[in-house]
């Protein structure tokens, strides 16, 4: 089955183009060298889960760690609610960790626990039982709310000093925003307010857009399988329009090779990508951020474009 360009959900190498995950985030191997706790976060959409499904299976194929990425989201409907909260957690990491790891990594049963110690006791269990240090990345922690949120922090914190033999050796929470920033019914305009409850991060960092380079390399992937060439001009005119941001990226460049010139015997030009820029602004509907209309504001003034590297307003890209 031929690959293509990726606009949902995250990347796979076998169906879709892609770089290597682990390239915009060249800090964090260090980070869980050094048994380290931090957060990670930046817009819908920009890779986050495709780079730490990357992450979390290199450092279990090097076979020092056992890694894998987890998603808190299914406890959001609980925010009043811990319990509830950690037993709609707890089996999605189940089918997560069955999904990613081999029968030997996985963790063993979670332990009974009283409401408010489910998440703590669960990765006690499993550091304890892995036969090597565990990691973890918890994606999409902001989802959680209020009661909920705050008992996963703290319970967090409590185990913090219980590793690496009874604890993770190193955690990353995975969001759209800083800890600060997540959500609660109190404190300041429903904002936590302070990064307390998980004061035991070291650094709060973010994934950075593709480069000029990157985009060219994405796009070459496209080239190498099929024949058809973006020329120089498309090349430069997409990453003008995109600033690298991801989901644009692969939006563009699939519009145009799949919508826009099928015929894989005749270039992608400047002038499709134009066309391209013009079907997504078109399109009734964006994911969250309304790429459509990042793609428009920087079409109509390329000279007041954001920073690549710098977070911003506007969509996020695949993977997210």
């Amino acid at each position: 089955m031929p690959r293509a360009f990726n606009t949902a959900g995250p990347c796979r190498a076998e169906d879709h183009y892609m770089l290597p995950p682990t390239a915009r985030l060249p800090q964090v191997m260090g980070l869980v060298g050094q048994k380290l706790y931090f957060v990670l976060h930046a817009p819908r959409q920009t890779g986050k889960t495709t780079a730490l499904l990357g992450l979390a299976e290199e450092l279990t194929a090097s076979g020092r760690y056992v890694a894998a990425l987890l998603s808190m989201e299914v406890g959001a409907p609980f925010g009043d609610d811990p319990g509830a909260a950690e037993g709609a957690i707890l089996g999605s990491w189940s089918r997560a960790a069955g999904a990613q790891l081999p029968q030997e990594l996985q963790p063993p049963p979670w332990p009974a626990a009283e409401p408010g110690d489910g998440i703590g006791a669960a990765l006690a269990a499993w550091a304890v039982a892995a036969p090597h240090p565990l990691v973890v990345f918890l994606d999409e922690i902001d989802a959680l709310h209020d009661a909920a949120l705050i008992s996963v922090l703290r319970q967090l914190r409590d185990g913090y000093r219980n590793r690496p033999r009874a604890f993770p050796w190193s955690l990353a929470l995975i969001g759209l925003r800083d800890v600060r920033d997540y959500r609660v019914a109190a404190g300041e305009a429903g904002r936590l307010g302070t990064a307390s409850p998980f004061n035991i991060k070291v650094e709060s960092i973010t994934l950075r857009n593709f480069d000029a380079a990157e985009v060219a390399a994405l796009y070459r992937q496209h080239t190498e399988d099929t024949g058809q060439l973006f020329t120089p001009e498309a090349l430069e005119r997409a990453f003008v329009l995109t600033q690298g941001q991801p989901w644009l990226v692969n939006a563009l460049a699939r519009q145009a090779v799949e919508v826009l010139v099928t015929d894989r015997a005749a270039p992608v030009t400047a002038e499709v990508i134009e066309a391209a820029k013009d079907l997504l602004i078109a399109a009734p509907g964006h994911p969250p951020g309304q790429p459509g209309r990042t793609a428009a504001r920087s079409a109509r003034a390329p000279r007041d474009r954001a920073h690549p590297g710098r977070r911003r307003r506007g969509a996020g890209p695949a993977g997210g």
